[in-house]
């Protein structure tokens, strides 16, 4: 079975988005008042840990994402990543509703420090950011030291509120998601390497 592949570009990613989501729109963080009054609320019940909400954080409420200041100087093919990871969002919002969904990202068990209901929404959408940048950049991209420690710091740290500090038990989903990866884009990683390698001419 042939795997459906990704828009190339954040223009058309918008356009899938808006085909998928009737009421699918963007707004800039820095043009909303809402925004800023959450990047404030944030910086006080994570004394500080969480200070970049406006600058580089992308946001889905409702059917509404929210830019921060660093989407004007994000690359395409991030774009598209990003885009793909505030898609699992959209659809997690569109099956459960919006009250069930904001009660699950906000409120089991804990606000923070267990937010259990958080970290089960965000492995789905950070299983989708790995899945795209193997997609768009390769195994080698996915499987980055980088990217790991990112996305792993994502669940440990103040930034989603610690949702999920346990390092081993996130460490060990990642990796199990990468042999999912591996068995999924192996072949085609494999493929493209042997594209890229010149032929040896054969004399006889």
């Amino acid at each position: 079975m042939l795997k459906p592949m990704l828009p190339r570009t954040s223009e058309l990613m918008f356009a899938r988005l808006r085909s998928e989501f009737p009421h699918f729109k963007v707004v800039h963080k820095s043009d909303s008042p809402l925004s800023h009054l959450i990047d404030l609320g944030l910086r006080l019940i994570t004394l500080g840990a969480q200070r970049q909400y406006l600058t580089r954080y992308h946001t889905v409420l409702g059917y509404t994402l929210f830019l921060p200041k660093s989407w004007a100087t994000t690359d395409e093919v991030d774009r598209v990543v990003i885009l793909s990871h505030e898609r699992i969002h959209l659809l997690q919002r569109q099956k459960l509703g919006m009250i069930v969904f904001a009660f699950l990202y906000l409120v089991p068990w804990l606000p923070l420090g267990l937010a259990y209901g958080r970290a089960r929404l965000e492995w789905a959408a950070y299983r989708e950011t790995l899945r795209a940048t193997a997609e768009l950049r390769g195994l080698d991209a996915a499987r980055s030291r980088s990217l790991k420690r990112e996305v792993v710091n994502r669940f440990l740290d103040g930034s989603y509120g610690w949702m999920w500090p346990f390092r081993k038990q996130v460490e060990d989903w990642y990796a199990r998601l990468m042999i999912e990866l591996e068995a999924e884009y192996g072949a085609d990683e494999q493929a493209r390497l042997r594209a890229m390698t010149p032929r040896q001419e054969t004399s006889t």
